[in-house]
C-alpha cells in the first residue's frame, strides 16, 4: 500500500476523531434490544435487490429486524447516484453506499456519516475475457477498457496502469456505462473496471466465457470498503438507540447467511424474482469471505480507521477530493453503534 508513513500517521487522528461521534451519540450501550411495538424505518438499497444485500433480507424475512423494534422496508433507487441525496434530503433513515461516494458526499458539504461495512474489501474489479488476452494489468498497453464513466474508477484505472508501469495515456478509456458485460461480449472494449468479482465476472463464469478478474486492491489501489451503511449525522448523534437495533439485528441476518447461503439467496430472490437463483446463490457464497473483518475480534460491520485514512488521502492526492478527510471535521465513519462498541 502506498504512502504507509501517512497512514500511520493518520490512524491515531481518525480514531480521536471518531470518539467524537461516539461520544455524541447516544448515552449507553446496550446490545440486548426489544420492543414491542414496531417503528418504520426505510433503507435506500445502493442498486436493486441482489446477494451483496442478503443479510437485511435475511434479518427482515427471520423478523430479527421486528424483535429489536424495527419495520425495515428496503427501496430501490430510480437512479444509482441518488441514495446519499435521498438520505441528506431526510426521505428515508438509511441509505447503502460505496466508501467512495462517502467521501466524495461529504467532501461536497453533505451531513452524512458511515455506521457499518456490509462488505469489507473492494469488490470493483479489471475483467476481461479470454479471447482479449489479457493477463495481467500490463497486457491492457494499447487496448481499449471500458468504465461505468466514474471519476473515482477512472483514477482506480490509472493507479493499476501506473503501479504496473503502463502510461495512462497508452489505454483509451471509455464509458460504457452499467453496460460492461454486453461491452465485452461484444467485443467493444478489450476489459472493464467497474465490475464486481462476486457479480459480473460470475456472471460470465456461469455463461463459460472464463474472464480474467482482477479486484482493484490487487491492482495497487489502497483497500476500502466496497458497501457501506449511512446516516445523517443528526441521527448519528441523537438515534443512537434505533441505530444500535437495526446494526444488532443486521449481525444476526448476517450469521442466518452464512449458516444457509441457499436460504439467504431465497430471501433476495423474493425481493427480486427475475434473478438467476444460481448467480445469487455463488454470489452469497463468494462474498462471505469479504463480509467479516480481517481481526476475528472485530465485530461485524467493523470499519478499519487506517484504510479509511489511507483510501481517503488516495482520493485526495488524485484530485477527487478537495480536502484530506483524515485532516478535516469529524470523521466519515464511526463504530460507535456496532455490537460490543460504543460507551
Amino acid at each position: 500500500m502506498k504512502r504507509l508513513n501517512h497512514l500511520l500517521s493518520a490512524a491515531p487522528a481518525v480514531l480521536a476523531l471518531a470518539g467524537a461521534i461516539a461520544l455524541a451519540g447516544c448515552g449507553e450501550k446496550s446490545d440486548t434490544l426489544a420492543a414491542s411495538n414496531t417503528k418504520p424505518f426505510t433503507v435506500m438499497l445502493d442498486f436493486f435487490p441482489n446477494a451483496d444485500h442478503a443479510p437485511l433480507y435475511a434479518a427482515i424475512d427471520r423478523g430479527y429486524f421486528r424483535a429489536v423494534g424495527l419495520d425495515v422496508v428496503p427501496e430501490t433507487p430510480a437512479d444509482p447516484a441518488t441514495p446519499l441525496q435521498l438520505l441528506e434530503a431526510g426521505r428515508v433513515d438509511m441509505a447503502i453506499s460505496y466508501e467512495p461516494e462517502v467521501l466524495l458526499a461529504r467532501d461536497h458539504g453533505a451531513h452524512v456519516v458511515s455506521i457499518a461495512a456490509l462488505v469489507q474489501r473492494p469488490l470493483t474489479s479489471i475483467i476481461a475475457l479470454p479471447g482479449q488476452h489479457v493477463h495481467t494489468v500490463a497486457d491492457l498497453r494499447g487496448k481499449t477498457v471500458g468504465t461505468a464513466g466514474i471519476a473515482y474508477q477512472a483514477a482506480e484505472l490509472r493507479t493499476a496502469l501506473q503501479t504496473a508501469g503502463v502510461p495512462p495515456g497508452a489505454v483509451k478509456e471509455v464509458n460504457v456505462g452499467f453496460n460492461l458485460v454486453p461491452a465485452m461480449l461484444s467485443g467493444k472494449v478489450a476489459a472493464t473496471l467497474g465490475g464486481f468479482w462476486n457479480y459480473e465476472a460470475i456472471e460470465l463464469e456461469l455463461m463459460h466465457r472464463h474472464p480474467l478478474t482482477i479486484p482493484v486492491d490487487r491492482a495497487g489501489v489502497p483497500p476500502y470498503d466496497e458497501l457501506v451503511l449511512v446516516v445523517r449525522e443528526e441521527e448519528a448523534r441523537h438515534d443512537g438507540q434505533d441505530l444500535r437495533a437495526f446494526l444488532q439485528a443486521l449481525t444476526s441476518g448476517e450469521r442466518a447467511v452464512r449458516a444457509d447461503p441457499a436460504a439467504a439467496a431465497r430471501y433476495v430472490m423474493r425481493a427480486n424474482p427475475s434473478l438467476s437463483s444460481h448467480l445469487q446463490r455463488t454470489s452469497i457464497e463468494r462474498t462471505l469471505a469479504a463480509t467479516l473483518p480481517s481481526d476475528p475480534s472485530d465485530p461485524y460491520g467493523w470499519q478499519d480507521p487506517a484504510r479509511w485514512a489511507a483510501f481517503g488521502r488516495w482520493m485526495f492526492e488524485r484530485g477527487l477530493l478537495a480536502r484530506d478527510p483524515g485532516a478535516s471535521g469529524l470523521p466519515p465513519f464511526t463504530n460507535e453503534f456496532l455490537p460490543g462498541q460504543g460507551i
